[in-house]
């Protein structure tokens, strides 16, 4: 029986020895190129360098070294009598399986200068393992060392590679080259098309942090990372994160990143229930709660300052299911490891993608991310009053909080801090009703902010009855004639900021 050709070309080698000598013993005959073949060779494997085998020697520091009719031959070369002749008539043999790593261009694109980058994209293991993918009724393809085990069980066993394995390695590689050369893309675009939505969607991730489930238990959940990007944060303390807690997470974070001051935003179900400035870390928090204390039992919160020992020591009040900020003193990390059953995450900065993705009947949604308000001297007093300085400073700091609350949202605030959210709800009254029904008697003097222009002036006028004295919305209703009318009636303060905040 003719021997069988598998060609070694590697840049991981993990496993290869191993994965080497068992195909030895089966009668295979090795070929590598030269890295691979002298690492191979030193572990005490029988190996062919593929420049002496093709007669070509690897040139320009090793980038030719498999581009060779002979190497694509072997590889592409079908079964048939006509195939099998001419891979004959150039001296070549059938190669019946490619194992192949890819240099690794994302860590260098990552860590190193764009040189480096450039130089670690791999052209001639990608043809390599297209090839032998296409081709893979009658090749066995290997692009990561776990493929090893069973190919190698499937020949010990039935001295044969199923055709169901087969094609589940040919996937497996399609899909490697596919996020490779999306990571490539990515990384070349990277300073182009900022706030510009690419024609074609290269959308490839890989799988960074398996969940316990999803949603729900019967739901399978799994956190991928984009192109180049690293683990955002880094969990010190707890449990494994779940997928409810990755999605508080992003909500919070996102939020707390808005304040300059120490501050402080817990999130209850993707919505703040509370969220305050304050002196430190410590004070922003109990504020924070304060704004919903029965709401905030089991959520998230986020700082955007280190935690200190005096915030370890007010987070003991409260059950939480995540504590997340930029960093901790060692004695607030000592206090905190004693909370068994709380998440403790030190976030990294640049969390935020260029573009942000959902799935919708069997496509996706893809929009910039809303980068807030840039320009407040924009705004707008539409009033007859204007609002007083103390108005003005919770008018601003409502606004921020605002726009990270589920529409229909309503942020009622006072001295910089929240004293009532109404979120996710059908009509912007019944939001402006849930807000003034959590905030109470602390409605009375509050500044109240809406994510969206009011369609009627009952909105203002349920505010105003509780108690609100200064109103910021982004205008725009074909009755704002009306709601400024109400506004002046009631003696309320109104701003427009000419910019709607809707989130879904």
């Amino acid at each position: 029986m003719e021997a069988r050709y598998a060609l070694f070309s590697l840049t991981d080698r993990t496993g290869a020895v191993e994965f080497a000598r068992g195909l030895v013993a089966l009668g295979w005959q090795i070929l590598a190129t030269r890295g691979t073949a002298q690492a191979l060779a030193a572990g005490g494997v029988p190996v062919r360098s593929l420049e002496e085998w093709t007669g070509f020697p690897e040139i320009l520091g090793g980038r030719v070294k498999t581009l060779h009719p002979r190497v694509h031959a072997g590889i592409l070369a079908r079964a048939s009598e006509a195939d099998q002749a001419e891979l004959a008539a150039i001296g070549g043999k059938p190669i019946d399986l490619v194992a192949v790593t890819l240099y690794a261009f994302e860590e260098a694109a990552r860590r190193g200068t764009e040189e480096e980058a450039i130089e670690a994209i791999d052209i001639g293991g990608v043809a390599l393992l297209r090839a032998a993918a296409k081709n893979f009724a009658r090749v066995i393809v290997c692009s990561r060392p776990e493929d090893y085990p069973p190919v190698l069980e499937a020949l010990r066993r039935e001295g044969e590679v199923p055709l169901t394995l087969r094609r589940r390695l040919a996937a497996r590689a399609f899909r490697l080259t596919a996020a490779y050369d999306a990571w490539i893309a990515r990384y070349l675009e990277r300073e182009d098309g900022e706030g510009e939505l690419p024609e074609t969607l290269l959308l490839t991730a890989r799988q960074a942090l398996p969940l316990r489930y999803g949603e729900n238990p019967h739901q399978a959940g799994a956190f991928y990372l984009e192109p180049l990007q690293e683990l955002p944060f880094e969990v010190l303390q707890g449990k494994p994160l779940s997928y409810n807690n990755l999605l508080d997470l992003e909500a919070a974070w996102r939020a707390v990143e808005e304040f300059e001051e120490p501050a402080a935003v817990i999130v209850k179900h993707n919505n703040p229930c509370g969220a305050a400035m304050g002196a430190d870390p410590a004070d922003a928090f109990r504020r924070a709660l304060a704004g919903d204390p029965e709401s905030a039992y089991g959520g998230i919160v986020a700082f955007n300052r280190e935690v200190d020992e005096g915030a370890a020591a007010a987070l003991q009040e409260v059950f939480l299911e995540v504590i997340a900020a930029p960093g901790y003193r060692p004695e607030a990390l000592d206090r905190l490891r004693r909370k068994k059953a709380c998440r403790v995450i030190r976030m990294r900065a640049g969390t935020r993608g260029a573009l942000e993705i959902r799935s919708v009947l069997n496509g996706l949604l893809v929009q910039t991310p809303d980068p807030g308000d840039g320009d407040p001297e924009s705004w707008r007093v539409v009033t007859r009053r204007a609002p007083s300085e103390e108005e003005w400073r919770d008018l601003r700091f409502a606004w921020k909080v605002v726009r990270h609350v589920r529409s229909n949202a309503i942020v009622l605030a006072r001295e910089g801090q929240t004293v009532g959210v109404g979120a996710g709800q059908m009509s912007r009254v019944d939001a402006v009703r849930v807000a003034v029904m959590k905030a109470g008697p602390r409605a009375r003097g509050a500044a109240m902010a809406s994510d969206a222009f009011f369609p009627f002036p009952d909105g203002v006028e349920a505010a105003a009855a509780a108690g609100v004295t200064a109103v910021i919305q982004p205008g725009g209703s074909i009755r704002d004639a009306e709601v400024i009318a109400a506004a002046d009636r009631l003696r309320l303060a109104m701003v427009f900021t000419g910019r709607r905040h809707f989130r879904h």
